[in-house]
């Protein structure tokens, strides 16, 4: 009953916000789970418990990001992936002179590291790399103790000034807002304008649209074919397809090519809103009619997996004869950021593309970019369970370098086997499906139930723990996140020569604070930054988890 206390509880203090500082759902639940196991030192956790959930998390880690993972080693994504390793490098030698400087332990040290790059999973993965160590059980207790006491204090400027550091100290390092502002919108141009970037339209307006509109203009003279039409508006540069039409009172669906169109006919048009939105200017009149408009259609979430769309841009996919009365709605990559939808984006394979239109046309559509995201709530169990057993088997696999004990751990492992998993399922999207909410509820609730665990078995420890590190802890868990932060930012500016709205994205993604690419977006007044996080996210997420393996090693 304990846990699901402080979960509530952690829930309820992480909603709570002033401006734009809040602690955040994790911090939340840690801290109230330290209050609680203060005020009743007599709960008792099992380490079976919190240890599952912790697993479930890095394996829905690792499915998230593992079609990206893989893919970003292509030539395209190199640069991105080359500045992310050398940002988590970064990273870890800073955290680690911090370490060294202050005189921590392995404990200490894992506890900083977590806590100022704001990488909850390394609490877990340090304790569990602890336990191998050759060392006293009363010493072990007292590094894993202090992991949590360490993270608890510096993850705030972690995460507050990692937003501030790279939101509003990074475009003055670019060269100033109004520079970083104006580069975004040349970037923004140049992968395609759309409607729905000018000032008065909102981002409903990348939804798809159906109107009506009534024949009336004299270019139809004696009647003109369903493909002239839909020929003609895209020349104007508008992608726009007739669904329906109604000819001397008779409802045609889903007329061909070939089918004609007279004036005084009403016909139903479909589009991105930015491209229907005034073509009754030449077309005619908008008209009501519900019978003509009430149809099915269809919204479907499609996986890329077809070598021949991977890579493609939008404007590319768009051109392809099996788009033919299909519009795309929205682009998801790793289930959760949101990708522009613009004639020049880049699509990944893995990408979610939510298709629009007429069923048997999604359907079409859909074969050819990869599958149908199954409509289910039904998650693989046996795909979940049989690789986090695989990946503890080859987690708990070890040898020696001198006299430490060097292993991936079973934590490792599970995150191993999450990205190959998720790597795997978007190759062959039939097998392994685990739903968006489902993965959500792991990552989610799986991190928090371990952190809230963690809270109530510190908790005893706590206020000793910090007296034992002191005040200077607040000042080193600062430079520890300052200092990488500034280096990457100059690193993307000067050397690997990213452009602003990009670079600040990479710096956040490598750093995977997501806070920060909200902040840096609402800055920049632009969602180009979101580029820049994908690649470098599913690298930083990777690479800071298993560090905190390596920061152990190298105070043993």
């Amino acid at each position: 009953m304990a846990v699901f206390l402080t979960l509530c509880l952690g829930y309820l203090v992480g909603k709570l916000k002033y401006k734009m500082f809040t602690l955040g759902t994790v911090t939340s639940v840690l801290l109230v789970g330290v209050g609680l196991g203060l005020l009743f030192p007599e709960v008792q956790i099992q380490p079976p418990l919190k240890n599952v959930f912790f697993l479930l998390f890095l394996f829905a880690i690792g499915y998230s990001v593992g079609p990206q993972f893989f893919r970003s080693f292509k030539k395209t994504g190199l640069p991105q992936v080359i500045f992310s390793v050398a940002q988590c490098v970064i990273c870890l030698v800073v955290c680690w002179a911090c370490a060294k400087l202050a005189g921590y332990n392995a404990g200490e040290a894992v506890g900083l590291f977590s806590g100022s790059q704001t990488i909850s999973a390394v609490i877990g993965v340090g304790q569990e790399t602890i336990k191998g160590l050759d060392i006293s059980g009363a010493d072990k207790e007292s590094m894993s103790n202090i992991i949590p006491v360490m993270y608890a204090v510096t993850y705030v400027f972690g995460t507050a000034g990692s937003a501030w550091i790279i939101a509003f100290v990074g475009p003055r390092m670019m060269g100033g807002f109004a520079k970083c502002r104006k580069d975004c919108e040349l970037e923004e141009a140049e992968m395609g304008n759309t409607l729905m970037d000018q000032p008065g339209f909102s981002s409903s307006l990348r939804e798809v649209s159906f109107r009506t509109y009534k024949v009336e203009n004299d270019w139809f003279g004696e009647g003109k074919k369903v493909s002239d039409l839909e020929g003609y508006v895209l020349s104007q540069g508008r992608r726009l397809f007739v669904d329906r039409i109604r000819h001397n009172g008779q409802i045609i669906d889903t007329p061909v090519g070939s089918q004609m169109i007279y004036k005084n006919d009403e016909v139903v048009l479909s589009g991105r809103r930015e491209f229907i939105i005034g073509e009754e200017a030449w077309i005619g009149a908008e008209v009501q009619d519900p019978e003509l408009l009430n149809f099915a259609i269809r919204v479907t979430p499609v996986m890329v997996a077809s070598k021949s769309v991977d890579g493609k841009t939008v404007k590319e996919l768009l051109s392809q004869p099996f788009m033919h009365g299909v519009s795309l709605r929205e682009i998801k990559r790793q289930q959760s950021i949101s990708i522009p939808v613009r004639e020049n984006t880049v699509i990944d394979g893995g990408d979610m593309l939510t298709l629009v239109g007429l069923p048997y046309d999604v359907e079409a559509a859909s074969k050819n970019i990869g599958r149908a995201a199954k409509q289910t709530t039904a998650t693989d169990i046996i795909f979940v369970t049989f690789g986090i057993l695989i990946g503890g088997i080859i987690g708990v696999l070890s040898f020696k370098a001198g006299t430490v004990p060097v292993s991936l751990t079973t934590s490792g492992g599970a995150l191993v086997m999450g990205l190959i998993w998720g790597w795997w399922h978007s190759k062959r999207p039939n097998y392994g499906q685990i739903p968006s909410s489902a993965v959500w509820i792991f990552r989610e609730l799986g991190l928090n139930m371990f952190i809230a665990c963690v809270g109530l078995q510190c908790g005893p420890h706590f206020i000793s723990g910090f007296q034992d590190v002191g005040w200077m802890l607040f000042v080193w868990g600062a430079i520890a996140t300052t200092v990488p932060l500034i280096l990457g930012i100059l690193l993307a500016r000067y050397a690997f020569k990213f452009r602003p709205g990009t670079a600040l994205g990479c710096v956040a993604g490598a750093r995977t604070t997501t806070a920060a690419l909200g902040a840096v977006e609402e800055s920049l007044h632009s969602n180009v930054p979101a580029m820049g996080y994908a690649i470098t996210y599913a690298i930083g997420n990777t690479l800071l988890i298993l560090f905190g393996v390596v920061m152990v090693m190298l105070f043993s």
